[in-house]
């Protein structure tokens, strides 16, 4: 008897491997292109592309630029939701990362306010349309790739290597940004916020390289064999599933707001307003990616033998309790406090990041998952996400400056997770409960 063919579970276990290494290595450089611009907005387009007007004011220009990505979001989600649950989720990934590549790229050669005038922010505010448009679908489809092709009891630690992208990517450009951050002032603002934006055309390359090995979901595969596949999966998802896609609103609002609060709000306010050095608040946001990086791999797997709701809800309990010290830190421009409130605030808010994805895609059926999951995530981007740096700094501005303004905020949106997440728990458990006539 021959033992030159693999067992199905020795396939299986391949493909899982691929489409995990595969949906974490596109998604770390995506987010990697998101992160450099929301931490140069913070350090430096202010003074690049809105010279013109009030310091503060620039700032808000800046913030109100970074939004810009974020509207376009759920539109990148719509059209290639649309598109992944008609034709598939791979080819659909290439088309995203190659859109994402090119648009960062462009913007590392953008011209100046100085150089161009009016024409630079605009430029650029299109650029990060772009951007936003191409992460919208990037997302839901890295997490069904790795999702649907893992194992049943895998599932949930499969999407947490999706959510690995992002400190991943953060690590990457903060690395970058502290390096090119030591250059003198005159020379960072010259053409030293550049070259992060022109590594990623590297990145891009290395990403399309390892994502075509990658094999199509198996879950899409059984579907369209079955015929399952409908016309139009984002009508389909809003006409059978509204409830789920606003429960997948709420229990997404931290997992996207954090990021865009610590690396582009809280640096900028920081750095700014406070003082602090601006290498020690990029070391600090450092770690605290390392931090992620290394932690939720480890709540996947405790959740694994305690649940995922229950992993989830404890976290947010968790960066909900640490709200009033964190800002109690941050009022005393302490950077040993920010950092230490800073990394425990991150232990809860990423162990429920790190199970988000798979929370997600367990709510919806597979022929309106890429759509459904799309739908949350990127309308929460928009609504929410998004805007929390805009939001946050013109709560700052109209207390005079005061902490406690924004911790309301912040409390706000980790108490509407909380409902969302728990409420997402709920309506998996009853759609995985078997039916009976």
């Amino acid at each position: 008897m021959s033992t030159a063919t693999p067992t199905p579970t020795t396939e299986q276990a391949a493909r899982q491997r691929r489409s995990i290494v595969g949906a974490f290595i596109g998604t770390a450089i995506e987010w990697y292109d998101f992160y450099i611009f929301g931490t140069a907005a913070a350090l430096v387009f202010g003074r690049v592309f809105y010279p013109e007007i009030d310091p503060a004011a620039a700032l808000l220009a800046s913030f109100a630029t970074f939004w810009v990505g974020f509207l376009m979001r759920p539109v990148g989600g719509m059209v290639f939701g649309h598109f992944g649950d008609r034709l598939g989720r791979k080819n659909i990934l290439v088309i995203t990362l190659i859109m994402m590549g090119t648009a960062t790229t462009l913007i590392g050669v953008l011209p100046t306010y100085a150089q161009i005038g009016i024409a630079a922010p605009i430029l650029l505010i299109l650029l990060r349309g772009i951007q936003g448009f191409a992460v919208g679908g990037e997302w839901g489809g890295a997490v069904l790739l790795s999702t649907e092709n893992a194992r049943a009891e895998k599932k949930g630690f499969a999407g947490a290597w999706v959510q690995q992208g992002s400190p991943a990517g953060s690590i990457l450009a903060t690395v970058l940004f502290i390096i090119v951050s030591g250059l003198p002032d005159d020379q960072f603002v010259q053409w030293g916020w550049r070259i992060p934006f022109l590594l990623s055309a590297v990145l891009v390359i290395v990403g399309l390289v390892i994502r075509m090995k990658v094999e199509e979901s198996q879950d899409f595969v059984e579907a369209k064999q079955q015929q399952r596949t409908v016309k139009a999966p984002v009508l389909v998802a809003l006409a059978t599933a509204p409830g789920l896609v606003a429960l997948g609103i709420a229990a997404s609002i931290i997992g996207i707001s954090l990021a865009y609060f610590t690396n582009t709000f809280l640096l900028a306010w920081t750095t700014g307003e406070l003082a602090i050095d601006r290498q020690v608040m990029l070391n600090i946001l450092l770690g605290m990616a390392i931090l992620q990086f290394i932690w939720q791999p480890i709540a996947a797997l405790i959740a694994e033998r305690v649940g995922a709701t229950r992993v989830m809800v404890g976290g947010l309990v968790l960066a909900t309790v640490m709200v009033v010290p964190f800002f109690m830190a941050i009022g005393a421009a302490s950077p040993t406090w920010i950092a230490i409130t800073l990394y425990i605030t991150a232990l809860g808010g990423t162990a429920y990041y790190a199970l988000l994805a798979n929370a997600l895609a367990s709510a919806f059926p597979a022929h309106i998952r890429y759509s459904g999951i799309s739908l949350s995530y990127q309308l929460c981007a928009t609504l929410i996400g998004g805007s929390t740096p805009l939001i946050a700094q013109w709560i700052l501005v109209a207390t005079d400056g005061s902490p406690w303004g924004v911790a309301s905020y912040y409390a706000a949106m980790l108490i509407a997770t909380i409902g969302g997440v728990w409420g997402l728990g709920v309506a998996a458990r009853r759609r995985a409960e078997p039916t009976t006539d």
